[in-house]
């Protein structure tokens, strides 16, 4: 329904919307090469003080420019300055924590990182006991940065999934 509806306002009036943009003035296209040559021609036919202005040398901007020098060299590409600059160290794995979930793709991670399956699990055990999983604990378990660790813990929460049974049935106890 609202495409006929937007169709219907897009269409309305739409011959003299087009008739009254292709009988608007066009602008004249800039000059093209050729026929810019046959203006500066007759420009300077016209106005020959031009031509003896454009060819005159300025002995005070030739005296300037005999004071400049200059010297070139090829620019160093930044690749190599990357390469020269900064080397990288050869980066330190620790093995994965638990082999649940079948993470047989894993072999091992770069300390500082943690994968997701390790990052939901110490979300838990923090939350299920938080006085033994402290952000010092975690930190030093998982080999991370204790400032990354508590804005882990402040900011992110695993989900919680409760079943409330309806009022009519009795509730199946947990096992």
């Amino acid at each position: 329904m609202g495409a006929a509806v937007f169709r219907a306002f897009r269409n309305f009036n739409l011959e003299n919307r087009a008739e009254r943009e292709i009988s608007k003035m066009k602008p004249s296209p800039a000059p093209r090469h050729p026929s810019t040559k046959s203006l500066l021609r007759e420009q300077m036919s016209h106005h020959p003080e031009i031509q003896g202005e454009v060819a005159r040398k300025n002995d005070k901007l030739l005296s300037l420019l005999k004071d400049v020098y200059v010297d070139s060299r090829d620019p160093v590409s930044s690749v190599q300055v990357k390469d020269a600059g900064t080397r990288q160290e050869p980066k330190e794995f620790r093995l994965v924590k638990g082999q649940d979930f079948n993470m047989m793709s894993i072999k091992n991670i770069p300390k500082g990182k943690i994968s997701i399956v390790e990052a939901l699990t110490l979300l838990n055990n923090h939350k299920l006991y938080p006085e033994t999983w402290t952000a010092e604990k975690i930190a030093e378990e998982y080999c991370l940065e204790q400032k990354d660790v508590k804005s882990l813990l402040k900011y992110f929460v695993t989900f919680e999934v409760k079943i409330i049974p309806p009022e009519d049935k009795k509730a199946i106890a947990s096992k």
